[in-house]
């Protein structure tokens, strides 16, 4: 997609310098010169780090990445020189995309295990209740069928009572 997009940024740069060149002199010798197939290129220190930086795209983030790169090309109508940089510039703002997608699910994922951890609190309560009729507890029901009267609570504060 980079050397295509190359290709386009000099054919399209050749365009612009015809027609200057047309506009100038008012004569059209273009038929004339016989342009290289390919004339600029991008050194291999550069090519390496680009494609260090594609190793970090995730595949299914290639789609979106090609599509964002056309989009910019087509919006900057670069020289050739420059589209290397633009496609560096797409290829790191994918990179600090995926990173923040990647510490969102991080985040969801230790939420997801706080939220299991206060689960297991509601679970404790219903392993005491293994064996409801060994345990010494009482309750209301308990006390109802056996006809006792339940203890008084003692409160805090006085109890107040209109006393006529």
């Amino acid at each position: 997609e980079l050397s295509w997009q190359m290709k386009q940024a000099e054919k399209q740069q050749r365009e612009r310098e015809n027609e200057y060149r047309r506009m100038k002199s008012g004569v059209d010798y273009g038929w004339l010169v016989s342009y290289p197939k390919h004339s600029y290129d991008i050194s291999p220190g550069e090519r390496l780090q680009l494609e260090d930086m594609c190793t970090k795209i995730h595949p299914s983030y290639c789609g979106p990445v090609i599509l964002r790169f056309r989009q910019v090309v087509a919006e900057y109508e670069p020289e050739a020189q420059e589209v290397s940089r633009l496609f560096r510039s797409v290829l790191q703002e994918a990179a600090e995309k995926i990173k923040e997608e990647e510490e969102a699910k991080k985040l969801a994922r230790q939420w997801n295990t706080k939220n299991r951890t206060s689960l297991s609190l509601t679970t404790f309560k219903s392993r005491s209740r293994i064996s409801p009729f060994i345990s010494d507890i009482k309750t209301i029901s308990e006390d109802v069928e056996r006809g006792t009267q339940p203890n008084r609570r003692v409160w805090s504060m006085p109890e107040f009572r209109n006393t006529k």
